[in-house]
């Protein structure tokens, strides 16, 4: 009997595991979040911290050593690291485990990501009296070890974090996107670099060096490869381009906006560009440092935080040495439409916390978030990559100013074109732009991409880019996309569609698991009777 009411047990739990195959994305929930009366960081704790690292093995290390700082102030808090190769892997594993209520408790993301976390009712834990608390809010009074205050945080940083009015999100680190450019090939086409470089200096130079010898190399680098103007996130062109013109891709409320007249401009010189072939991206032909390091591109469009792998002496190479030209690197503001009023997007990984049902152990969470953004986590950190800290505290200490000082002494921790990266980054803070984030943002964003991923591959196959064109393009976005289900009410659900392969097949995986299981449960209890 005890045997049959197991059987019962497990084909109970199979069928509530079934229904999350095809649960909307954010099914689950839990009671809203309040900072408890009588929490203690002195009971015992166990808490997941997920972070992004592609094999960095300087990051992972401080990561580790950051675990282990922490629990010297607070011993009963136990970390557990979990580490994921990319921001995606992160996304859709996070998907995957909110359906299945096993969430970490401290998870870096993008806030586009957070936005359709949130989709669940109280997933995701708000952050605004956690911050505010006198006891254990940004440098409260029984916070351990020497966190930042609220106004020892950058405004424009922490903006990105808001979703609605709510602060959603924490910055971990930040970067912008640069322009590194050849000053060689620049200047031995004939120009000169202006202080501020703008699309119509940019796209001219790169037709320009589409000249060929005889024997079908470039006249301009001897090789039979050039791809002159490489940009690694369209995603970000398209929306920083809109913005430099003063046209939105979509409201704060989430208004599909991105479907207009400066979006078509924007396309068609695109096109022609692609017809000089003096423009690709990343997405059709690969890394642009790879090609800027072999001397086959004059124009890199990347993120700050890459700065480690473009340069000749880059201490990061995805290609052989011997491959590697001697390359003048310069790290510029992206190209702009007006150079008076510059615009370029702040980017970088946010962290955010998710809810339990022990309120205790979000507020564990909580002090270890705080003890991500201690000097002793942001700036070595923000020294493996062209990051910048983002507390005012860390990057104006004797330290982090020592750093940037230090620029050239070795191609590692003080690589040249990685501390110009960082300064770039912080000489435009007042620059930048964030984007909306709402439930669907990260549609919209992905949508901005793929307009001029479609159009450069359209022109390559020799398609022709006109109106009756950019129709359906714009018609087949909103169906990809799903951009017409994304509610204009900050409160409403999109579908997302299915969920991600890897996430789909973890669940079948629990499943299985659950039916092998409840098999063999029930041929041992047949067997009893049998043996009876």
């Amino acid at each position: 009997m005890k045997k049959i009411s197991l059987l019962l047990v497990f084909t109970l739990l199979f069928a509530l595991t079934l229904p999350a195959l095809t649960a909307c994305h954010g099914a689950i929930g839990y009671a809203g979040f309040a900072i408890p009366e009588d929490f203690s960081p002195d009971e015992d704790y166990e808490i997941t911290f997920w972070a992004k690292n592609d094999n960095n093995e300087t990051q992972q290390k401080i990561y580790r050593d950051t675990i282990t700082k922490f629990q010297e102030y607070y011993p009963n808090i136990k970390v557990n690291l979990v580490l994921y190769s990319d921001y995606r892997s992160i996304y859709e594993a996070a998907i995957t485990n909110i359906q299945t209520g096993t969430t970490p408790n401290v998870c870096i993301s993008y806030p586009d990501h957070v936005a359709t976390y949130m989709s669940g009712e109280n997933v995701v834990v708000p952050l605004d009296n956690l911050i505010a608390d006198e006891k254990y809010g940004l440098g409260g009074t029984e916070i351990r070890f020497d966190a930042p205050t609220r106004a020892e945080m950058y405004d424009k940083f922490m903006e990105e974090g808001k979703i609605g009015a709510e602060q959603y999100t924490i910055p971990f680190m930040r970067s912008t996107e640069a322009c590194y450019v050849n000053r060689a090939m620049v200047e031995k086409l004939g120009y000169t670099l202006p202080e501020v470089l703008t699309w119509d200096f940019v796209f001219e130079v790169s037709r320009a060096a589409m000249e060929k010898n005889d024997d079908g190399t470039y006249k301009l680098n001897g090789q039979k490869t050039l791809l002159p103007l490489i940009y690694k996130s369209t995603d970000n062109m398209m929306i920083q381009m809109l913005a430099q013109l003063g046209a939105n891709y979509s409201t704060d409320s989430g208004e599909v906006l991105i479907f207009n007249e400066d979006t078509e401009g924007i396309l068609y010189e695109v096109a022609e560009q692609v017809g000089y072939k003096a423009f690709t991206t990343f997405a059709i032909d690969g890394y642009p440092g790879n090609y800027f390091n072999q001397g086959q591109c004059i124009f890199a469009i990347d993120s700050t935080a890459g700065a480690t792998w473009i340069g000749t002496d880059a201490p990061q190479q995805a290609i052989d040495k011997e491959l590697i030209t001697e390359v003048e690197t310069v790290v510029m503001e992206i190209p702009q439409y007006n150079t008076d009023e510059p615009k370029m997007i702040s980017q970088g990984p946010s962290v955010c916390l998710f809810n339990k049902e022990d309120a205790g152990e979000v507020m564990a969470s909580w002090i270890f978030l705080q003890f991500l953004l201690t000097d002793e986590v942001q700036i070595p950190y923000s020294q493996t990559e062209g990051y910048v800290p983002v507390t005012k505290k860390a990057t104006e200490s004797a330290e982090y100013q020592d750093y940037l000082s230090r620029r050239g002494e070795d191609n590692n921790l003080y690589y040249s074109v990685k501390i110009d990266a960082a300064r770039l980054t912080l000489d435009n803070i007042e620059n930048t732009f964030i984007t909306p984030v709402f439930n669907g943002s990260a549609n919209v964003r992905a949508a901005a991409g793929d307009l001029i991923e479609e159009v450069t591959k359209a022109i390559r196959r020799k398609k022709k880019v006109d109106e009756k064109f950019l129709d359906s393009l714009y018609t087949e976005m909103r169906r990809k996309h799903k951009l017409d289900e994304i509610s204009v009410n900050m409160g409403g659900s999109v579908d997302l569609g299915p969920m991600p392969k890897g996430s789909v097949a973890l669940i079948v995986g629990l499943i299985s698991a659950w039916v092998l299981i409840g098999g063999y449960v029930g041929y041992k209890a047949l067997c009893g009777k049998r043996r009876k």
